[in-house]
């Protein structure tokens, strides 16, 4: 049994959660999430928070009760909080705009990259190099930074690319004359 899945995830004063059947409402501050879960657990909002129950003992239903819970988790969070993401771009004339809701990159291709923002998530851009992705659901402000950083990763050499703060990047040494 998920030992994570077994503790109830606290409810802030501001937040309203609602369960029908398997699909969890969360509204807040900053917004309204819903997730659909799999039938494989029980959902139930008490007085200590919110509780993730397996309906059976298999191994499929322990694995979705941990998997349930930190998404729940994760949903009170962004309707509170909100999640974002910092980016950097190096390299010699590597650049980002912001153009309405589409970002235009110029990283070192003969043409520019024009990248559809979804509407759920924000994108500022500073200096030309900086970007920070904002939203609600964790799950989207990740699944956008990678689309961006997927455009040009950073290469071990000499480290130009795309890169996402908190992620490392393994440099290796050039070849040297012997």
């Amino acid at each position: 049994m998920s030992r994570t899945g077994k503790l109830p995830v606290t409810i802030p004063e501001k937040v309203n959660v609602s369960v029908s059947e398997t699909t969890v409402t969360v509204e807040g501050p900053k917004g309204t999430l819903s997730k659909t879960f799999a039938p494989a657990v029980e959902i139930v909002v008490g007085d200590d928070g919110v509780l993730v129950k397996p309906t059976n003992s298999g191994r499929f239903a322990d694995a979705m009760q941990g998997t349930a819970r930190s998404i729940i988790s994760n949903m009170i969070r962004g309707v509170t909080e909100g999640f974002s993401k910092d980016i950097e771009i190096k390299g010699v004339g590597f650049r980002a705009a912001l153009k309405g809701n589409v970002l235009d990159l110029a990283v070192g291709y003969s043409h520019p990259i024009q990248y559809t923002i979804p509407e759920e998530v924000t994108v500022t851009v500073a200096e030309n190099t900086k970007l920070k992705v904002e939203g609600i659901d964790k799950q989207k402000v990740g699944a956008v930074s990678a689309d961006i950083k997927r455009f040009y990763p950073p290469e071990p050499y000499k480290g130009k690319g795309i890169h996402i703060f908190g992620e490392t990047v393994v440099r290796k040494e050039g070849k040297t004359v012997s």
